[in-house]
């Protein structure tokens, strides 16, 4: 999968003083303008960006991310003013209590009525009104392992801490998705703040530390392809596009239980084209667009359009499509507020700091 590149801020405060409003429509094409985006890595279809270009008129600025820690700062800071936002469920929750997201105009965005009823309830979670964001994908949290390099059962995320693989495990260098595997399997919520089960979580991760390969993000899809390691903590969206470049590789959520995600589009408070970015969320929720995003990044789509355009083995397949017997068992990410963060952050640069004697 090709990466989008990265453009600089400075190119993109040049291309904001050019932007002006245009209007969504369904296909028709909307007065000249940007829409200025900030997404994750490899997270869209590039044919996708083409098409709404050609079709709408309006030029999209394009821009990527690894982290929502790493996005957070910069919507923050406001020196960029993107129009439209792709960050996690907890981060969206902090975001509207900072006041740092514009209510969206739904009326532009006539496509909202293929976006699944169970995932609009979901994300009640951290938009209690539906007023903020528009879900893009979902999906959980697990582990990916080689089934030719490992020949353990694998159900707990205890595995990640089996010294008979060492050297060959993966982990993500993300503060909250780190705390999930040691949290679950100490019995505590992924979304504690109580100082005494950070510390029993931390000094897990420490312990695993000596084991590991590396922490990644992004690499992990090259990482696992080319079997240099046999175990990671994966998202389930990349799981499709991994077994097809490897078939001998697996994904399993454990047994104690793990995150469910949900990622959705936002309009910043300080976005110049809030109409454009209604065109482009309303473009993405066309039923055939929300499929060619599927194939592409191969994230759970909560289209509902899409998903009649799919085969049933796809559909049955719960590393796609987890049912209500996995996502019972597991978590959604919730903001923690300032004080909450900081204990995370502190604890993981503790964690990236430490080196066993």
């Amino acid at each position: 999968m090709k990466k989008l590149s990265v453009l600089g801020a400075i190119l993109l405060l040049c291309f904001s003083l050019a932007g002006c409003s245009g209007g969504s429509g369904e296909g028709e094409t909307a007065d000249n303008g940007v829409v200025k985006v900030y997404n994750w890595g490899e997270y869209i279809d590039e044919e996708v960006i083409d098409m709404f270009e050609e079709e709408t008129g309006i030029e999209v600025i394009y821009d990527t991310f690894e982290t929502n820690e790493e996005m957070y700062p910069i919507i923050e800071a406001g020196g960029v003013a993107y129009d439209v936002v792709c960050p996690s469920d907890y981060m969206i929750e902090k975001m509207i209590a900072n006041d740092l997201l514009q209510e969206i105009n739904f009326d532009n965005i006539p496509n909202m009525e293929y976006i699944s009823e169970s995932i609009m309830e979901g994300s009640k979670a951290f938009d209690p009104e539906n007023k903020y964001s528009v879900p893009y994908t979902f999906g959980t949290l697990g582990i990916l392992y080689n089934t030719t390099l490992v020949d353990d059962p694998v159900n707990s995320w205890s595995i990640l801490w089996d010294e008979k693989y060492a050297g060959e495990i993966i982990m993500y260098n993300s503060v909250r998705d780190l705390f999930v595997a040691p949290l679950e399997l100490l019995g505590y919520s992924i979304n504690t703040t109580d100082d005494q089960e950070l510390a029993q979580a931390k000094d897990m991760l420490l312990e695993q530390k000596p084991l590991l390969q590396r922490y990644v993000m992004d690499q992990i899809k090259d990482i696992m392809i080319s079997e240099s390691a046999a175990l990671a903590m994966c998202y389930s969206g990349e799981v499709l596009q991994l077994q097809e470049a490897n078939p001998n590789l697996a994904y399993v959520v454990p047994n104690e239980g793990s995150n469910f995600f949900i990622d959705s589009w936002v309009i910043p408070a300080n976005a110049e084209n809030k109409e454009n970015a209604e065109a482009w969320l309303n473009f993405l929720n066309r039923p055939d667009i929300a499929l060619k995003n599927f194939e592409y990044i191969t994230y759970s789509t909560p289209n509902t359009g899409a998903q009649e355009l799919m085969d049933e083995e796809l559909l049955s397949n719960p590393a796609v499509f987890p049912g209500d017997d996995i996502l019972s068992n597991c978590e959604v990410f919730y903001s923690l507020g300032t004080e909450g963060d900081e204990k995370y952050n502190e604890l993981w640069l503790e964690i990236k700091d430490y080196t066993a004697q």
